[in-house]
């Protein structure tokens, strides 16, 4: 299914490379990994080929997909988030949709971390769970369109950006 040298996602992990495909034993029975190694933290994973699909591992999005989900990043900025629910559950909901092989999952959670730290600032595991987020979409959306990640973060930072922040960055301008 895979090759090495093909770039492939893998959930929670982001946009990886496959360096080989290596042949192993183990307890008497001959099993094939695929070795990946993360782009984003040189981390580097084992991924049983049999089993690659039910793990999450899967091709790049394609380009008319990346640019919808980015165009959605940029359009989507004044919908309101519910936060009344207790943030406990909502860190685990978030961890959870943060595994999803579904990039548009994860670029929801995104855009509703980002939606509210416009209106509170966000806790230490909010703003973790946003790094986290925003460097899978942005890794790979920046992969897809041919974008440089950094400047896709600030981009989607300053969209995103409180009213009173960008106000107050104007007047600094000034």
């Amino acid at each position: 299914m895979f090759a090495p040298d093909n770039l492939v996602v893998y959930p929670a992990q982001g946009v990886g490379r496959i360096e080989r495909i290596d042949h192993k034993d183990i307890g008497g029975v001959a099993c094939e990994f695929y070795i990946v190694r993360i782009r984003a933290n040189s981390i580097t994973l084992m991924v049983p080929v049999h089993n690659a699909i039910n793990v999450g591992l899967r091709s790049l999005i394609t380009r008319k997909e990346a640019a919808r989900i980015l165009d959605a990043l940029r359009s989507d900025r004044e919908r309101t988030v519910f936060t009344g629910q207790n943030w406990n559950r909502r860190f685990r909901e978030y961890s959870e949709r943060l595994k999803s092989p579904d990039l548009a999952v994860v670029a929801d959670v995104l855009r509703e971390l980002l939606l509210i730290g416009r209106t509170k600032e966000l806790s230490f595991g909010e703003r973790r769970l946003l790094e986290q987020a925003m460097s899978l979409v942005g890794g790979e959306l920046a992969e897809v369109l041919g974008l440089s990640q950094d400047e896709l973060r600030e981009e989607l930072l300053a969209l995103y950006a409180a009213p009173q922040a960008v106000a107050e960055a104007q007047c600094k301008s000034a």
